[in-house]
């Protein structure tokens, strides 16, 4: 399977069999591979951002996660999708209280 990183568009190849790692990275950019910016069932119109209605919710769209549902989407484009004003002031925010 071939499918792009969300952030940079590298093209990463999959073996056949293999699946992505919950800690795999771009080479390029070293974006999480396994977070719901690069899953077939992210999407920001629906409840959860997520298309799938059994999947727990992930506060970090962009950040590696456990999700078993995750399945790399072939066509996501880099910057495709990108935060918008809403989830920039909301981790502005949640910077404010990090220890």
């Amino acid at each position: 399977m071939t499918f792009s990183c969300w952030k940079c568009g590298e093209t990463i190849q999959l073996a056949a069999g293999s699946r992505v790692g919950s800690r795999d990275t771009c080479s390029r950019c070293n974006a999480d591979l396994h977070s719901c910016r690069n899953c077939s069932f992210y999407d920001p119109s629906k409840n959860n951002q997520c298309s799938e209605p059994q999947a727990d919710w992930v506060r970090d769209k962009e950040a590696a996660n456990y999700c078993d549902y995750y399945r790399p989407n072939p066509g996501v484009r880099a910057g495709s999708r990108g935060p918008s004003k809403a989830d920039d002031a909301k981790k502005k925010f949640d910077s404010l209280f990090r220890a």
